[in-house]
């Protein structure tokens, strides 16, 4: 419920630095694997637990060496539309804008077929026979922050990012 908790809890993480960097600065030992061992990583228990989104939890019937689930929110899957920056300096205002509000529609359509699929996800592992959790977020994200905060990859963010990011929890 709180990083407390997760002290001595290996937790995959993916083995890249700023992986690892967050799941130490979540409270818990992270432990590098590849996401093809997770599977059996959980049943033998080389790790505790693992970080990943409802969908990937199911379709790769992880909830089959699980025995709980957190519901952190701390990761949102998303697709991105992309193009040229030469396409869209072609484009006229007009059609920038046009494009823009089309994006931002299947943004948020997006988001929330996301949301509908989450929920629909917690009832079939909890029908699973899994524990569902809602953690103090609060807590978490205090702990992470102040680690973030004085660390490398804080410095590579350009200034007032950090703070923007805050403001779109509030």
């Amino acid at each position: 419920m709180t990083p407390a908790d997760l002290a001595g809890v290996n937790l995959r993480m993916p083995g890249t630095d700023a992986w690892q960097f967050l799941g130490a600065a979540l409270g818990a030992a992270p432990t590098p694997m590849a996401f093809s061992e997770v599977y059996t990583g959980l049943s033998t228990g080389a790790v505790d637990g693992q970080d990943n989104p409802l969908p990937t939890v199911v379709d790769k019937k992880l909830y089959e060496v699980t025995k709980q689930i957190i519901l952190t929110s701390h990761l949102v899957d998303l697709n991105y539309i992309a193009m040229s920056k030469a396409v869209w300096d072609g484009m006229t205002p007009e059609q920038q804008a046009t494009v823009q509000k089309a994006a931002d529609a299947a943004a948020e359509s997006g988001r929330q077929k996301q949301l509908e699929l989450e929920e629909s996800l917690v009832s079939f592992l909890q029908e699973q026979g899994l524990d569902i959790y809602e953690p103090d977020v609060d807590a978490f994200r205090t702990h992470v922050q102040a680690q973030y905060v004085g660390s490398e990859f804080a410095q590579a963010w350009p200034e007032g990012v950090f703070e923007k990011i805050n403001a779109l929890g509030n």
